[in-house]
């Protein structure tokens, strides 16, 4: 069954994708500084929607890698449709196998990565390699990001809350600093359903915390998301 989404300079087909174009990758596109990147790597790139967003937002050239090769072919097609399809390159590889023979250091680095541990698997063997960490825990992710970005470059990834915890206090431990936080909310009286945050080499000596609530109590999306994301979304 095909399935597409239109944004406001791209269209994004991803009925062949492990992981499906969502509000996780949405924010995340939005919310990255793109200012000073001249080279940007998307780990995981699915669809390959965060690299779309952020060559909107760039002038950058971006490599994107995938585990899924059915999700390679689709984010290469979703990409030659686009009009940045000159700056853009997917790799069919592992983040693993990527950092030992790739030696480009990166600007930025972004991914959606997977997250669940000991939980409960669908039956999908794609949909578990895109939402369960067996393929890429937060110690191979950290180490792979360590060889791959810039001494002054920045990584930017989106988990859920707890998930964000392990991995920041991961990250700290390894050498990579916090910089800037955005705790995402459902709604005001809900609690954090994802933290988007921004680490880099230097220890920061102060952090910018961030919140963010999607939509109002009557559904209706709050004029800060529509902010975040007016660049994309058709009906902002």
């Amino acid at each position: 069954m095909e399935s597409s989404f239109r944004f406001k300079q791209f269209v994004v087909r991803d009925e062949n994708c492990s992981m499906k174009v969502g509000t996780d990758a949405v924010l995340l596109g939005s919310w990255v500084n793109t200012e000073s990147a001249e080279n940007i790597l998307d780990i995981g790139t699915g669809s390959g929607v965060i690299a779309l967003m952020l060559a909107q937002r760039s002038k950058a050239q971006i490599d994107a890698i995938e585990i899924d090769a059915e999700s390679v072919e689709q984010a290469r097609a979703n990409i030659s449709a686009s009009a940045w399809n000159n700056r853009l390159n997917v790799i069919n590889t592992a983040l693993q196998d990527f950092h030992k023979a790739h030696h480009t250091k990166y600007d930025l680095i972004v991914t959606n990565p997977p997250y669940f541990s000991n939980a409960l698997k669908s039956q999908k063997d794609k949909r578990n390699l895109a939402r369960h960490n067996d393929s890429l825990t937060f110690d191979e992710l950290i180490h792979g990001i360590k060889q791959l970005l810039s001494h002054d470059g920045h990584f930017c990834l989106v988990l859920p809350k707890n998930e964000s915890n392990v991995f920041t206090e991961k990250a700290i431990i390894n050498g990579l600093f916090p910089v800037r936080t955005l705790s995402i909310y459902p709604k005001k009286e809900r609690s954090v359903k994802r933290v988007l945050s921004e680490f880099c080499f230097q220890r920061q000596h102060s952090i910018g915390y961030g919140k963010l609530i999607l939509r109002n109590n009557d559904d209706t999306f709050t004029k800060e998301y529509k902010a975040l994301t007016r660049a994309f979304y058709l009906e902002f």
